[in-house]
């Protein structure tokens, strides 16, 4: 716990002068009452004969006083509230080695299977966009409430040759910034386009003319990493970069956006060989750079060896994205909590005391 206005915590030094004050009043009324020769006024001077409870309601009054002094310097604490976003983008890797066997019966299959009930699990309020990614990615469906549309949108998910993350986590982002203009380079492989669909759209492929004006594009000022609120990224994917953008610096982009882009490595540790195209390939886990992803845009990585391990990933950011950690004010509740006290010390010292003391 933190306190915003740190400086307001000097007043709790008034604290030792109250109960210097009632020290010093309890001594004056003794010596007042020496004065009494009747008895009777004795006791009415000391008062009633109740021992240390005479004592619990100024005692309580000042715990009270001193709640209210911590909720005037407006305490904080992280705590976890349910979460404002309202868009959560699957980016999915459809290469050729998804067709590796080392996960029943494929991890393509696994994959799909784990992203459906992923969607499951989300609130009905939660739009969720799917993008697929090989050697160029595209946008299979846009955000949408309607899972049925996602659904059909992952079952039609088609194989293809190479691995762009970058274009991946670009793509995303343009889902979710769609005014905003993102640069996908010109090293991808017109030949390897993933086709378009009537349910998708292909990004990153310009339609602007050479003999068109450079269209002027305001700069984006960067903001703290993870702090826009509104959407998140879960990338997957089972294999190391081979062509596209840098996916390194498309994710130092997505943090600049402020979007948390969760990395999910998919595969066994020790790979496995695939035949695809014609070609035998190898596809193993580049988990140096999906966690460098993951730092840079203040989410986190996660690594699946299995089916039940990717599930597993899916239902814990699942948990993340439903509810969110805040450093958030509880003022509140020491203001309460402070007037609780002061109301129980009044009726105590009614009850005992016939009397607020």
């Amino acid at each position: 716990m933190t306190f915003l206005w740190l400086d307001m915590l000097w007043l709790l030094l008034i604290l030792p002068l109250l109960v210097l004050a009632y020290v010093w009043i309890q001594r004056r009324r003794k010596r007042l009452s020496l004065r009494y020769a009747n008895l009777p006024l004795i006791r009415q001077a000391l008062g009633k004969g109740i021992g240390w409870r005479r004592h619990l309601p100024p005692a309580l009054l000042l715990l009270a006083i001193g709640v209210l002094i911590a909720a005037v310097a407006r305490p904080a604490a992280v705590i976890t509230l349910a979460s404002s976003r309202a868009t959560v983008i699957l980016a999915m890797d459809v290469s050729g080695s998804m067709r590796a066997s080392d996960m029943d019966p494929s991890r393509m299959v696994a994959a799909q299977e784990a992203a459906k009930t992923f969607i499951a699990q989300q609130p009905a309020d939660v739009e969720i966009g799917i993008v697929a990614f090989a050697s160029a990615a595209m946008l299979m469906q846009a955000p949408t409430l309607d899972r049925e549309l996602l659904t059909t949108a992952i079952n039609s998910f088609d194989l293809r040759r190479g691995t762009a993350v970058g274009a991946g986590v670009l793509t995303a982002l343009a889902t979710i910034f769609p005014d905003e203009t993102f640069d996908f380079g010109a090293d991808r492989d017109p030949r390897d386009q993933l086709g378009a669909r009537s349910h998708g759209r292909q990004l990153g492929a310009g339609s602007r003319s050479l003999d068109d004006p450079e269209p002027e594009v305001a700069e984006h000022v960067p903001v703290e990493p993870g702090s826009y609120q509104s959407a998140v990224v879960i990338l997957l994917t089972d294999g190391a970069t081979t062509t596209g953008p840098d996916p390194i610096a498309a994710g130092r982009l997505a943090a600049d956006y402020g979007v948390r882009v969760y990395t999910v490595g998919f595969g066994s540790t020790a790979g496995d060989v695939v035949d695809f195209g014609g070609r035998s390939m190898r596809a193993m886990l580049d988990a140096t750079t999906l966690q460098a992803i993951a730092d840079a845009t203040d989410a986190e990585y996660f690594e699946a060896q299995s089916s039940e391990a990717l599930a597993d990933v899916y239902a814990s950011l699942s948990t993340r994205i439903v509810a969110e950690k805040k450093l958030t004010e509880i003022a509140f509740i020491f203001a309460g909590l402070g007037a609780l006290i002061a109301m129980v010390s009044a009726a105590l010292s009614v009850f005992w005391l016939g009397r607020i003391a």
